[in-house]
């Protein structure tokens, strides 16, 4: 096995034994890198010599006895929408172009603290507006689009770029990639993990968090990221658990909710039965498995869109009318249109959350995580644009994939997705673990209990 295979846990635990140097790992992976890029492209700026540089002052920590935690000497890849000291922050737009922060986001200066060394920038639908990533491909098929916005970061850990990557979520932007390429990613409780120095998309739906291979993994990084930071607005200053202590404990007569209605409605047959098996799977666990009737589903994508419409055309507002040339055309579109949103409706869509939140609230009183699918499909065709369901719908490729990962914005309650399978087509598909606020260890310990009956990590082809 090569370094760049090894987990974030494995790969730890040989550096902190002297079995494996930082040098060595970091030199894996970019080795690895400069072999897949040509076909997954997923960097939108390599930090190669950066990297090397603090892999041989991480050896040297180490060798005089200072170890920073199992987080110390791993390479990381990180979003182009957060801030990266001297390092460029486009959020992949030639809008931004030639802009170097001078300071880290926070959470990246918290992983940095802890002795991650940081591999390159990831590509990102132009600020994270959409769900494609272009030019990123899927390692897994390259015809096909990694997801969106985290795209590159998806797709960097899938082809072994990193052992762990940054993403952002405002629609679905972590967990619809991590499904798409075959990784775990998990979206936290609105407000866990900071969001200052990330370049925002809709900042009330906004939030940040980890990718990786595994739920351990993503385990080891929220206990480094979150905690409350009183510098940003949205942070909340609630306890934090040790996130990985508690992973093996089991799913033993944990109540799973399994909806009755919409996450299970216009999903292809391959996704619902991957699905149906994994929630099988943790029946034989001990969990016990709870019908559950989610509430106001007929309003979650109307509350998505007329929040997040009106705040990202607020942010971009005079961008738009100073450089409106430089954007995408599809954003370019998006941020037009969220300028035509009443102030009323806004309003209304804000009330119309805070019912729908309450009422989940009530929902998760009599289960302790709910089950769905992440998306309704395996990752679809580059350019295609419509999924026909065969019973006369016929939905926009963009609206479908942000359909199940919506809901967990519009609440705010932490959600992990998990690879369950392959489809027809040989395409990852993924399950999405949803909890109550803050219990982000309970859904990491659901999908941990997930992936020891499933077995070993999968990799993917990198077809061309």
């Amino acid at each position: 096995m090569e370094p760049y295979e090894l987990t974030s846990e494995a790969a730890g635990a040989l550096i902190r034994s002297g079995e494996l140097s930082p040098v060595e790992l970091i030199d894996s992976v970019l080795a690895r890198i400069q072999a897949t890029e040509p076909r997954v492209m997923a960097f939108s700026h390599l930090t190669a010599e950066q990297a090397r540089d603090a892999a041989i002052a991480a050896e040297q920590e180490l060798a005089s006895g200072r170890y920073r935690g199992p987080l110390h000497g791993l390479p990381l890849a990180v979003k182009d929408l957060y801030d990266t000291a001297g390092v460029p922050t486009t959020a992949s737009s030639a809008v931004r172009e030639g802009n170097v922060p001078s300071s880290d986001a926070a959470v990246v200066r918290r992983l940095l603290d802890a002795g991650m060394i940081m591999v390159g920038k990831t590509f990102t639908h132009e600020f994270a507006y959409g769900s494609f990533t272009p030019p990123t491909r899927n390692p897994w098929d390259g015809d096909h689009i990694p997801g969106g916005s985290s795209g590159g970061s998806a797709a960097a850990v899938a082809a072994g770029s990193c052992v762990v990557a940054l993403g952002t979520d405002t629609a679905g932007s972590i967990r619809m990639p991590a499904s798409f390429c075959g990784v775990v990613g998990l979206k936290p409780t609105y407000g866990r993990a900071s969001k200052r120095g990330v370049t925002p998309l809709a900042w009330s739906l906004d939030h940040v968090g980890p990718m990786a291979r595994n739920t351990r993994d993503v385990a080891l990084v929220m206990d480094a990221i979150a905690g409350h930071d009183p510098l940003d607005s949205g942070s909340v200053d609630a306890p934090v658990p040790d996130h990985a202590a508690g992973l093996a404990s089991g799913v033993d007569g944990l109540r799973v909710g399994v909806p009755t209605n919409y996450f299970f409605e216009h999903v292809a047959d391959d996704v619902e039965q991957a699905v149906r098996a994994a929630i099988v799977t943790l029946q034989g666990l001990g969990a016990e498995v709870r019908e559950v009737v989610v509430p106001h589903a007929d309003v979650l994508m109307a509350a998505e869109w007329g929040i997040m419409l009106p705040e990202a055309s607020a942010y971009h507002q005079q961008s738009l009318r100073d450089n409106g040339d430089l954007y995408g055309a599809d954003v370019r579109a998006l941020l037009e249109a969220g300028e035509l949103v009443l102030a009323t409706d806004y309003i209304r869509a804000q009330r119309v959350r805070a019912v729908i939140r309450e009422a989940w609230r009530g929902m998760f009183s009599d289960i302790d995580v709910l089950v769905t699918p992440t998306v309704p499909f395996a990752a679809p065709r580059a350019g295609e644009a419509e999924v026909n369901w065969g019973d006369g719908t016929i939905e926009a490729v963009h609206d479908a994939t942000i359909r199940l990962t919506s809901p967990a914005n519009v609440t705010g309650v932490p959600a992990l997705t998990i690879p369950v399978g392959f489809s027809r087509a040989g395409l990852p598909l993924g399950m999405q673990i949803h909890g109550r606020p803050f219990a982000e260890a309970t859904v990491l310990r659901v999908g941990y209990a997930y992936e020891v009956a499933r077995g070993a990590h999968a990799w993917p082809t990198l077809a061309d």
